[in-house]
């Protein structure tokens, strides 16, 4: 019995040794496998943070890269993922060492030269009191109230801005009454168009990448005459004085390193002339001379009639898109002298809508028909905000129907401030063309428009005629 019992306590105490080491081998094999779930949790956490990082890099990058705010161009996607990293507490190493795996840099923004900016322009309405919203008058012309009226709103936006080139253009006016409103853009209304407060003054600036290549220019017709050119923020007219704003011009140009800018892009210290061309438009001569000025930086002016211009919709288009001057010569080439009052404001207005209808743009320019004028019809011109241009040089093409009659009228007579007179009815005035425009710029003169002539050299007011633009 004795041996029975000292046998079974020695199987107990085998069983109670062997129960123990397997319950020690069970925790460790328990604690191994809490440390490889924690290990997993910490890869599954970090794999997480660095797919919500990478996440919140295209985000932040993309917002910044639309909104065009990358400090001096260099700022990258990297530089959006810090900013965003730093304002978490608590950035373990692991984390640190994540964001360092997705920070990069965007290149640097080549810098476009000026040869290869695209020309932009300005289109602008204004609201005159008691008569509306006119049509948009195109860059650096001349959008004026009639004679006794002034301009109580005025919206405005952009002409052939790049697709891949951000910001817009700002306006800002004093309303007579209200002071200075709040900043407007793309075409919005500012001013009191549905009240009887002119405008006072006027502000523009450009926004993102238009801010660093251009500048905005902008001048307004105040107290008779048009102040100096404003640009980029500046004040154009005098606030709290009294003074009411009766016309209003905007240019938009391209900025040249250790250059000033002008209006126009026309360099007022150098010589320059108008060509003009009268009762088109034509089927052959008209996109002829279109042609020579496209290939030679130039631009003229041409006074269309109005039965015409209807036939001739997309050649007045190539005039705009050119940045030629579309102007008035009545609807059915009347002289003004032979037609009651009445009857010569329908034809100008008339002539204005198809013109408009086309070109997208209102002329502001008229000529009288044979240069025939009366107090009547100039105050008809007055009343529909245009002034009457004439000329200082008549080529008699028209009469002479010879290219080198033309040629030489031009070219031994012309000088500086010469507003030219020809009709882009012949094929002769095609051919002369053809040699005048390249040999007026190879004599240093800038083709420009009558508008951006006048602009320079003391300015139109409507109802008034003007022949020549001297320095």
């Amino acid at each position: 019995m004795a041996e029975e019992r000292a046998w079974e306590m020695k199987n107990q105490d085998m069983k109670q040794s062997a129960e123990g080491e397997d319950t020690q081998i069970e925790d460790e094999w328990r604690k191994k496998r809490r440390e490889r779930e924690q290990q997993r949790i910490l890869r599954e956490r970090v794999r997480q943070r660095f797919l919500c990082l990478c996440v919140l890099a295209v985000v932040v990058g993309t917002a910044v890269l639309v909104t065009g705010r990358l400090k001096g161009g260099r700022e990258g996607l990297g530089a959006g993922v810090k900013r965003a990293g730093m304002v978490q507490a608590g950035m373990s190493i692991e984390e640190e060492s994540v964001r360092q795996t997705v920070e990069v840099r965007r290149p640097e923004k080549e810098k476009i030269p000026f040869e290869k900016l695209p020309r932009i322009g300005a289109l602008y309405g204004i609201h005159v009191q008691g008569k509306g919203w006119s049509n948009y008058f195109p860059d650096n012309s001349y959008g004026m109230a009639p004679a006794g009226g002034y301009i109580t709103a005025l919206r405005i936006t952009l002409h052939n801005q790049p697709k891949d080139m951000t910001g817009t253009i700002e306006y800002q006016v004093n309303l007579s009454g209200s002071g200075w409103l709040p900043w407007q853009s793309d075409a919005q209304e500012t001013g009191g168009a549905l009240g009887e407060m002119p405008l006072e003054a006027v502000s523009m600036r450009l926004t993102g990448d238009l801010e660093k290549y251009y500048d905005v220019m902008y001048s307004v017709l105040q107290n008779n005459a048009w102040t100096d050119w404003a640009m980029n923020g500046q004040e154009a007219g005098i606030a709290g004085a009294g003074l009411r704003v009766d016309g209003l011009r905007v240019s938009v140009v391209r900025r040249q390193e250790g250059k000033d800018s002008y209006a126009g892009e026309i360099d007022p210290s150098k010589p320059m002339v108008a060509l003009t061309y009268d009762d088109g438009p034509s089927r052959d001569s008209t996109p002829r001379i279109l042609k020579k000025l496209q290939e030679c930086g130039g631009r003229a002016t041409f006074f269309m009639v109005g039965n015409r211009a209807e036939k001739f919709k997309g050649t007045i288009a190539q005039m705009v898109e050119q940045g030629c001057e579309v102007a008035n010569h009545t609807y059915d080439h009347t002289l003004m002298t032979k037609v009651a009052p009445e009857e010569l404001e329908r034809q100008l207005v008339l002539t204005n809508q198809v013109v408009a209808q086309a070109g997208g743009v209102t002329p502001v320019l008229m000529r009288p028909c044979g240069g025939a004028t009366n107090d009547a019809g100039m105050g008809v011109a007055g009343a529909i905000s245009m002034p009457a241009v004439l000329w200082s040089v008549d080529t008699l093409d028209w009469k002479t129907r010879n290219a080198e009659a033309t040629v030489s009228a031009v070219l031994d007579h012309v000088k500086d401030g010469d507003i030219i007179l020809m009709h882009d009815l012949y094929e002769a005035t095609a051919d002369a063309s053809d040699i005048i425009i390249p040999e007026l710029i190879k004599r240093g003169y800038q083709l420009v428009t009558v508008s951006e002539l006048a602009s320079y050299r003391g300015g139109m007011t409507p109802g008034q005629s003007y022949h020549k633009f001297r320095p």
